[in-house]
């Protein structure tokens, strides 16, 4: 393997690091009640079939998603 050199004036060019005051607050936790975004595909039949069922019944899609994952967690454990 060829032994290749360094750039000339490989010093890092980057800088300081930021105070702590201009740092992105990525950290911290969000409130119980915020909501955010969850990506992911379903069939186009599917999201039919759970839009209908969700306005049948008069609820919003998201309240019928937590629904129905709280009822597999606690029949799976």
């Amino acid at each position: 393997m060829a032994n290749v050199p360094p750039p000339q004036g490989s010093k890092s060019r980057k800088g300081a690091p930021p105070a702590m005051t201009q740092t992105v607050g990525n950290l911290d936790k969000l409130e119980p009640t915020a909501t955010v975004n969850m990506n992911f595909k379903v069939p186009p039949d599917f999201r039919r079939e759970f839009k209908t069922y969700a306005a049948q019944h008069g609820i919003s899609m998201l309240d019928l998603l937590q629904e129905g994952f709280r009822l597999i967690k606690a029949q799976r454990g």
